[in-house]
């Protein structure tokens, strides 16, 4: 098993956008038919990582997110090891910068 896709919805799309872009993701804005404009990524596993406008529905809530990333991939200022931060919206995002 192998995650598929996470789907993030925000009252703070660009904010957050901003944030994981920072990581090291890129993201591409994207919409599908009639839905709203929102920003996916795929990682290099294949999985998929979006962002959607919570558009007056509850955004996500507590959530966890892990990721690995090279230090020369993100524009955080930040060393190798472990490093726990919060998006825009108070969501833990624990990395761990390779070199």
């Amino acid at each position: 098993m192998r995650v598929a896709y996470i789907v993030i919805y925000t009252d703070a799309l660009e904010e957050c956008r901003v944030f994981y872009a920072g990581l090291g993701i890129r993201f591409r804005k994207e919409r599908h038919e009639d839905g709203p404009v929102h920003h996916a990524a795929v990682l290099e596993d294949g999985a998929v990582i979006e962002l959607y406008p919570a558009a007056g529905k509850p955004p996500t809530g507590r959530l966890r997110l892990g990721f690995t990333v090279r230090r020369s991939t993100t524009s955080l200022p930040l060393g190798p090891g472990r490093h726990v931060l919060r998006d825009p919206e108070g969501r833990t995002v624990e990395l761990e910068v390779i070199e």
